[in-house]
């Protein structure tokens, strides 16, 4: 089984801060926010296995239409990218109590233990699954001989 590295940029700084400014304007917690000012970031939940030849990845993105998916395939690094867009309904003429519903951008970046064969690597998208299968990359085992001068 290979080793799998996760990408997650700024989350922790961002955590305490946000919520204290929040708080200190006594503005209400967005969405993205729990109960007690913490951030509840837009995620992705991922899994990833592997055979001989292929790695197979599933990324939960509910919500998201296909148009809205960027993957991004470099050597061994694959980056996923979403953008979710949830229409809001006008609002003035009613009084939101509670809103959960958010629209945003979520990103995963993770590199495999061996290169992708990016030519074959195919994606599909159904009932808010995004699964990609990411070929091996051939590696040959003949090497490079040195001539030595």
């Amino acid at each position: 089984m290979s080793n799998l590295s996760l990408y997650d940029p700024l989350y922790s700084r961002l955590n305490s801060r946000l919520s204290r400014i929040f708080n200190h304007l006594g503005l209400s917690n967005p969405a993205f926010f729990d109960d007690e000012g913490s951030i509840q970031p837009l995620t992705m939940k991922l899994d990833v296995s592997e055979d001989d030849s292929n790695y197979v990845v599933h990324a939960d993105l509910p919500g998201v239409r296909k148009e809205d998916i960027h993957v991004s395939i470099d050597k061994n690094q694959v980056s996923i990218s979403a953008e979710i867009k949830n229409e809001r309904e006008d609002t003035k003429e009613k009084n939101v109590i509670h809103s959960e519903r958010y629209q945003g951008k979520v990103f995963r970046s993770f590199a495999l233990a061996s290169d992708v064969d990016e030519a074959r690597a195919e994606a599909k998208f159904s009932d808010g699954v995004l699964e990609l299968t990411l070929p091996k990359q051939a590696t040959s085992s003949t090497g490079k001989q040195l001539t030595i001068q």
